[in-house]
């Protein structure tokens, strides 16, 4: 069952089923030749497969005007413009600087990292260095300060000082001067230079004084040494192993130790010393040590080394200081006479008691303070104001320690009793 349409038959349903011979025009009813292609064939993709193939080319007109419009082939490569060159060129020139500016942030940063610490606000109490924090003692005493030099023909010698005068007088170590000219090179906190003369010098107490003539100076602050307690914060200053204006803390880790020091040929010194645990070295000497309220307490002087002798020393932990009440006292002798007088208990000294401790007497000088006060040749002194004696350095140390005049109690054995006595210790006629 068909609607009459052959697709094939161009005429419809009339027409000859088996279509036009090869080569010839289709047939139309009653024989008539008709056209091969229907009204709406150019339009119609399902032309009549038997109908030969042609293309029909439109001839060009002669003037040209009916010229097809040129087509450009898109796959065809195409010169960029001017304003394509010039955009393209920003573009790349704005992302090579961004890449550069993030690589060079990214190297100097080390990569990801974090904003470091809180944001900053009122500084804590411990950081605002109020008058008497270590910082603001430190800062309060160092002007007073001193290092200083001493040329010889062994070479320079250095240690440390402190003014302790507007008129420009200077305590040092008598072992810093030494072996100098009587001259010295004094260099202030600020690192200015002035010549410094040797007023005089005591060896046995280790106390020296220069002066010098400069203006402006601002002298030390005097503690009391006797009044200290072992425990008590102090700072060493001064300048070690040629490190000016150091300052070393520490406390106070023993009081009246007594000790014997002096070099081979020299001298030899006696201290009833203040004992520090603040780091001191070889050109601390002769610096002040200070108390927690900037007032100087002591004069640096030796320390204790595991070393042998002759070799290079440094710091364990064990300093000693001459108690400032000490130095005081013969500072103001030197600057006064020249020199200083030493305190003596009018007795020599041997070996220690033969038992129960404490230090025999050799000899008793007739009109001495401890012939004085009782005592004779053989006593044995057990204490002297409450200090216990253990050795014969005992008894010198803390007798060199007291002011000619002081009274001090002795307690001593005769045989086997125990007695007890007050003795006026006085100065040496020397």
């Amino acid at each position: 069952m068909t609607d009459g349409w052959d697709w094939r038959r161009p005429g419809g349903a009339g027409a000859p089923v088996g279509g036009p011979a090869p080569g010839q025009p289709p047939q139309g009813a009653g024989g008539a030749t008709t056209s091969p292609w229907w009204t709406d064939a150019l339009a119609d993709p399902w032309r009549d497969p038997y109908a030969p193939a042609a293309v029909v080319v439109p001839a060009a007109a002669p003037d040209g005007s009916a010229d097809p419009e040129p087509v450009t082939d898109p796959d065809l490569p195409t010169r960029p413009g001017l304003r394509q060159v010039v955009l393209v060129s920003l573009i790349t020139a704005l992302l090579a600087g961004s890449l550069g500016s993030a690589l060079t942030y990214a190297v100097l940063r080390g990569g990801d990292v974090p904003t470091l610490g809180a944001q900053a606000g009122q500084a804590p109490a411990l950081a605002q260095r109020k008058p008497e924090s270590l910082a603001g003692v430190a800062e309060r005493v160092l002007p007073s300060v001193v290092t200083i030099r001493v040329a010889s023909l062994g070479g320079t010698s250095e240690g440390s000082g402190f003014v302790v005068s507007a008129e420009g007088h200077i305590v040092t170590n008598d072992h810093v001067v030494a072996d100098g000219p009587g001259r010295a090179t004094v260099l202030f906190n600020d690192g200015s230079t002035a010549a410094g003369t040797v007023v005089g010098q005591d060896p046995e107490s280790d106390i020296a004084v220069i002066k010098v003539s400069r203006s402006g100076l601002t002298p030390v602050q005097f503690g009391d040494s006797d009044a200290l307690a072992v425990g008590d914060p102090v700072l060493a200053m001064g300048s070690p192993l040629s490190l000016t204006n150091t300052v070393t803390a520490g406390i106070v880790s023993a009081l009246d130790r007594t000790m014997q020091a002096g070099e081979p040929g020299g001298p030899t010194r006696y201290y009833a010393a203040i004992q520090t645990d603040a780091a001191v070295n070889h050109g601390n000497s002769g610096g002040p040590l200070v108390d927690g309220g900037g007032r100087v307490v002591g004069v640096n002087s030796t320390i204790k080394s595991l070393v042998a002798d002759g070799q290079e020393a440094g710091n364990i932990g064990l300093a000693f200081a001459i108690p400032i009440n000490q130095a005081k006292r013969v500072t103001e002798e030197i600057i006064g006479t020249g020199k200083a007088r030493r305190t003596v208990i009018g007795a020599s000294v041997g070996g220690t008691g033969a038992t129960g401790g404490g230090v025999r007497l050799n000899a008793v000088e007739p009109a001495g303070p401890a012939a004085a006060a009782g005592m004779r040749t053989g006593d044995v002194v057990l204490r002297l104001d409450g200090h216990p004696m253990t050795d014969p350095t005992d008894l010198v140390a803390l007798v060199r320690k007291y002011a000619p005049g002081s009274v001090v109690t002795v307690e001593y054995r005769r045989g086997s009793a125990r007695q007890n006595t007050s003795v006026t210790l006085a100065a040496d006629a020397k």
